[in-house]
């Protein structure tokens, strides 16, 4: 490895760290209204393919597509940087680079209330009904054992907060765009919470909640996310792809699969083309960029 490629690999190890560090800080607890009684520990639920069918963002996007908010080919383009950074991911820094800088491109000048406003109306439209009851039932036995109960996703932090509000966890934590006085200015801080990124985000907020990570679970489907589910005592793979599988299998992890077989198998065929197709910023960007500026 050269030096230019060591100083760039460092530079987004340094970003994700700066992105974990972000996602805690801005994690929403405003549904937290009482202590917890077992406030030690926490359960982390990945959202695309592991809480909800398919990815939260794909169905933001389709909805802002159908309001005539950006078009086909715009979507498109951007769908196959995000494949081929999901399958090569942090292995190839040109490819992740591309992928900040695509986000950046769009979403300048718009505002945070403007995604939100949208984020609930396509919840309800779009996303309520592919929640996997299993998982929510999951996510529920740890909230009626007084844990606290966390999203962590490469999706937006105000798409993020809006599935959790709607699912009645704790809070979120996801991508955070910079935004100043509500309007973004096109800067991610750090880089997409993703891979490494989540799980400095798990451990950012364990030491601010004071959790003890071997008392608490995680949950996900991609073997992305193995750095956030080695961190707890109890990790769990769901509708998990081949590699995540395999991997808790060997580890003895737990394992649950709410797919039919016909399903399942297809699923892991495409999963990593079509889940990092909409990656978290980038698409949300493209949502944000539209006909409407309020710029």
């Amino acid at each position: 490895m050269t030096r230019s490629e060591r100083s760039r690999r460092l530079d987004l190890q340094q970003r994700s760290a700066l992105a974990g560090e972000a996602a805690a800080a801005s994690a929403e607890v405003e549904n937290a209204l009482t202590t917890p009684t077992d406030p030690g520990a926490a359960a982390f639920f990945d959202v695309d393919n592991t809480i909800m069918q398919g990815a939260s963002i794909f169905h933001l996007a389709r909805g802002l597509h159908r309001r005539e908010f950006f078009t086909t080919r715009e979507i498109a383009a951007a769908a196959w940087k995000q494949a081929y950074f999901r399958v090569v991911g942090v292995e190839d820094l040109e490819h992740v680079a591309d992928a900040r800088n695509s986000a950046l491109s769009f979403i300048a000048g718009h505002t945070t209330a403007e995604l939100e406003e949208l984020t609930e109306e396509i919840f309800d439209e779009g996303m309520a009904h592919r929640i996997w009851p299993g998982t929510r039932a999951l996510a529920q036995m740890h909230l009626d054992e007084g844990q606290r109960v966390w999203l962590v996703t490469a999706a937006p932090i105000e798409i993020a907060a809006v599935i959790a509000r709607r699912l009645g966890l704790t809070g979120a934590m996801g991508t955070v765009a910079e935004h100043v006085d509500g309007v973004y200015t096109g800067r991610l801080v750090g880089d997409l919470l993703h891979g490494p990124a989540k799980a400095e985000a798990v451990k950012a907020l364990a030491a601010r909640e004071g959790l003890d990570l071997a008392r608490c679970s995680a949950y996900s489907d991609s073997s992305n996310d193995l750095p956030m589910l080695s961190l707890v005592g109890d990790p769990c793979a769901i509708n998990p792809d081949a590699r995540l599988r395999a991997h808790a299998r060997a580890a003895g992890w737990r394992v649950r699969d709410y797919r039919t077989g016909r399903k399942a198998a297809r699923a892991g065929l495409v999963a990593a083309a079509t889940a990092g197709a909409v990656s978290g910023a980038v698409v949300a960007g493209i949502g944000l960029r539209g006909r409407h500026s309020t710029s």
